[in-house]
């Protein structure tokens, strides 16, 4: 009984490892980096977004607590 509990856990690890080298292996390659460079760039541009919206909106609440027109009032 010892030896099949044993065998089993073995038989697991081999899986598991297996799994994970594979993993490895495809990040590794060409369409790895591609995802990876890729992940990064959306992640950048979307915290560039972020803060462009943040400066607006800073923007428009200096001004509003200054009483200062941005000037678009009048303007068609």
């Amino acid at each position: 009984m010892k030896r099949i509990v044993w065998m089993g856990i073995g038989v697991a690890i081999g899986v598991i490892a297996f799994r994970k080298i594979t993993e490895a292996q495809a990040n590794l390659g060409p369409e790895g980096l591609n995802r990876a460079v890729g992940r990064m760039a959306d992640g950048l541009f979307d915290f560039a977004d972020a803060v462009r919206s943040g400066m607006q909106q800073r923007e428009e609440d200096l001004r509003a607590a200054l009483g200062i027109d941005d000037g678009t009032a009048g303007r068609q």
